[in-house]
């Protein structure tokens, strides 16, 4: 029985080496083409769900793309809505203001940093420096505004966000109170830092 055993695992080892030899992976690639070609899944109907959508394999994506403006010009499709069909709405604005806010003070930072470590000198000589041009100070105000509204505006607006994912605030004249409520504070807080 013990000899049996090991004559199995032998020809089983054979049999591997065999399949994993140039050869036998030539051999295996060739099976696996011709299933594919022959679509051995297509006589099944639970299977259909593989190839029922799919492109035939001799078209380009350009020839697709053609099929399909043809196809919509042929039933009279409209194209798809732009922002130009829209009629602009505080909620619409608020959350375009609120992607703009993000990437201007995340590419601020990043440029703050860098200006940081490249540039010679140190904070107060930049500071000096600043000083020295003399600006009335309704332009410094206006450039603290220019820097405060941002940062609160995200802050206040990414706060109001964390009430949406508890699933709070949704229905629309909250959507709307809240989003005056943004704006309201995000203006006097500014105001406010632009004064200091």
């Amino acid at each position: 029985m013990e000899g049996e055993r090991n004559s199995q695992q032998k020809a089983r080892r054979s049999t591997f080496t065999d399949v994993t030899s140039a050869d036998g992976v030539s051999n295996m690639a060739l099976l696996l083409r011709t299933f594919a070609r022959q679509g051995v899944c297509l006589s099944r109907p639970q299977c259909s769900v593989f190839y029922r959508n799919a492109a035939p394999m001799g078209t380009t994506a350009k020839e697709e793309m053609n099929k399909f403006w043809a196809k919509n010009t042929r039933l009279n499709r409209p194209m798809s809505p732009h922002i130009t069909v829209y009629q602009w709405s505080v909620p619409m604005v608020m959350s375009i203001t609120h992607r703009g806010t993000g990437v201007g003070l995340s590419g601020a930072i990043s440029a703050f940093a860098l200006a940081a470590l490249v540039l010679p000198g140190s904070y107060p000589y930049y500071l000096d420096m600043i000083h020295s041009l003399s600006v009335g100070p309704y332009l410094i105000a206006l450039a603290k505004f220019g820097i405060a509204f941002p940062v609160s505006y995200h802050t206040y607006n990414g706060i109001r966000h964390l009430f949406w994912d508890m699933g709070k605030g949704f229905k629309i004249p909250e959507v709307y109170r809240s989003g005056y409520t943004v704006i309201t504070l995000s203006i006097l807080t500014s105001v406010a830092l632009s004064f200091l």
